[in-house]
């Protein structure tokens, strides 16, 4: 919980040109503020537990509730910001018997207690709010609810809020930094004939046969992050069946429309070999406690945690499209896999400020590659990582605007993924590899983090420094270009395009011999034992090479 530094750096200065980090951080609002930042009224109490009880009303499209939000005290402090979005309003707070005063700011309430708390202390607070909350115009690119219909005419209800916050559909403390250490209940009351599902495990059901309303009482045991928090609404049935993995026996369920059941039966084989192959990877499954569970929605699908949505038509590929374009890609279901990818990437590690979400996105798209790796082996895998190059547009940074609640370029997925698969080629060492990998998970284990903490964990397991490296793919939009002429058996070369020191090591064919070379910004030489006549970058490492000084040699 301890305050973040903003942007604008003098190190990222070094980096990122003046024009654009002014361009980036100008007309920073203070909302935006408010919503990105541990303010002092966040700073001083720390998140144990939400109760969220909330009824989704879909002839009205209304939600109603109140959220038990369960704290300590780190500091004493008698004034709390809570977060939520209109037309969404808090009706009441009540602190034990009292009802506390409270205050409207755009997106935050500021609830002020009857006398300040001291240091230590364990409290709870209820808020309660009701009122139309934001329709979702893209799920879930475009957070809010989704008041549908599924194919066959019945309502069809889903919420979505990443970027945008979980306070767009309930009252909480939104900022990923402090999330509840004991987890949440998830008690959702809809219409009788519908079923609500959510995170965690399914308690029990309560049934109102008066007001014709079912309450579904969900449970998480583990810490969860806001934007992971989901309801989805259906004429839902449900299959199970368990897996037995690095913790134990791991409960897994699948919530689908009736008329699905079918093709998710046939889909839905993916999710076990997607778990065997990440519990190699990165250890086991994070939330054995809280099962795992894929859940159809109308919208492509999401992370949240022990809940996965899915949308991707029960067919491989995402949405009928190869995002490598070289075939790999409909080899596996996408959606599956990088959602639950998540789970380590996202759910497990989460990031403490928004514009690190490059550690979700950048991770979560290389484990894709990982993914075929295990099933499909490395050349598919390197086929397909290389094939998303196609998709970065090194329009901005990848790390956005700190405090702000500004994210980064979309480039965090494909852009991160290959640095990370890069990186892994620099290292050049699989078994490191993989330990390094199961080692954040186990390391960071449901942890909020920061860049520079990955950034130092990976430099100092790999006993290499890569501050540069994660300089040059995260913080400017500039490719490294090397430069290379031949000149019989002499190779010369330097690294253009770069941050200063940036100083990679690159494997290299020559003549069809691999060959590692250590190039800088200052011009070296390479002599080979006999006439070069090809010089080849391995095609694993994320550079440019300008071969237009490329002198031919004859046979």
């Amino acid at each position: 919980m301890s305050k973040l530094r903003i942007f604008v750096t003098t190190v990222l200065l070094l980096h990122v040109s003046a024009s654009y980090v002014l361009a980036q951080t100008e007309n920073i609002t203070r909302q935006e503020t408010l919503r990105g930042s541990i303010t002092p009224e966040r700073e001083w109490w720390d998140l144990l537990h939400y109760h969220l009880q909330v009824e989704f009303l879909p002839e009205t499209r209304r939600l109603k509730g109140s959220n038990t939000v369960t704290f300590k005290t780190v500091k004493p402090g008698n004034k709390m910001q809570i977060d939520l979005q209109p037309p969404l309003a808090i009706t009441r707070v009540n602190h034990g018997t009292s009802q506390l005063k409270f205050e409207r700011e755009e997106n935050v309430y500021w609830v002020t207690f009857e006398k300040e708390l001291a240091k230590g202390v364990e409290s709870k607070i209820e808020v309660f709010y009701e009122g139309v909350p934001v329709v979702s115009r893209n799920p879930p690119w475009v957070g809010g609810i989704t008041w549908g219909r599924d194919d066959l005419g019945e309502h069809f209800i889903v919420t979505t809020c990443q970027g945008i916050g979980a306070s767009i559909w309930w009252p909480n403390k939104d900022h990923g930094a402090d999330e509840p250490d004991r987890g949440m209940q998830i008690s959702v009351t809809v219409p009788q004939n519908l079923v609500a599902v959510s995170n965690g495990r399914l308690k029990k059901t309560g049934h109102d046969a008066a007001a014709k309303k079912k309450t579904y009482h969900w449970q998480v045991l583990n810490p969860i992050n806001n934007y992971g928090v989901n309801v989805n609404i259906g004429n839902y049935i449900n299959f199970s069946e368990k897996y037995q993995g690095k913790g134990g026996t791991l409960d897994i369920e699948y919530w689908v429309l009736p008329h699905q059941k079918e093709a998710a039966v046939r889909q839905f084989k993916e999710v076990r070999r997607t778990l065997e192959a990440f519990e190699h990877w990165f250890g086991k499954y994070p939330f054995y406690e809280d099962s795992y569970k894929l859940v159809t929605v109308s919208y492509p699908g999401m992370e949240h945690q022990s809940s996965v949505t899915y949308g991707n038509l029960f067919k491989n590929g995402y949405m009928q499209r190869d995002p490598c374009g070289c075939g790999v890609g409909f080899k596996f279901d996408f959606i599956i896999v990088h959602e639950s990818a998540h789970e380590w990437f996202g759910n497990n590690i989460s990031m403490k400020d928004a514009a690190d979400m490059w550690i979700h996105e950048g991770f979560a798209n290389y484990t894709e590659n990982l993914f075929v790796e295990y099933h499909f082996g490395k050349k598919d895998a390197e086929d397909y990582v290389v094939g998303t190059r196609r998709g970065i547009r090194n329009d901005k940074p990848i790390i956005g605007v700190y405090e702000s609640n500004r994210q980064g370029s979309g480039d965090m997925y494909p852009k991160g993924g290959n640095m990370l698969h890069t990186i892994r080629h620099v290292i050049n060492d699989d078994a490191k590899w993989l330990s390094l990998m199961r080692g954040l998970n186990a390391d960071f284990w449901h942890q909020t983090v920061t860049t520079e903490q990955i950034e130092t964990y990976i430099s100092t397991k790999a006993g290499a420094d890569f501050s540069k490296v994660f300089d040059q793919y995260l913080r400017t939009t500039k490719i490294p270009l090397l430069k290379y002429s031949v000149n019989g058996k002499t190779v010369t070369f330097n690294y253009d395009r770069v941050v200063k020191g940036f100083a990679m090591p690159l494997r290299v064919n020559i003549n069809g011999k691999e060959v590692v070379i250590k190039p800088t910004e200052a011009p070296q030489s390479y002599q080979h034992p006999e006439e070069i006549k090809t010089f080849e970058v391995n095609r694993n490492f994320y550079i440019d090479a300008d071969k237009s000084n490329l002198i031919t040699v004859s046979p």
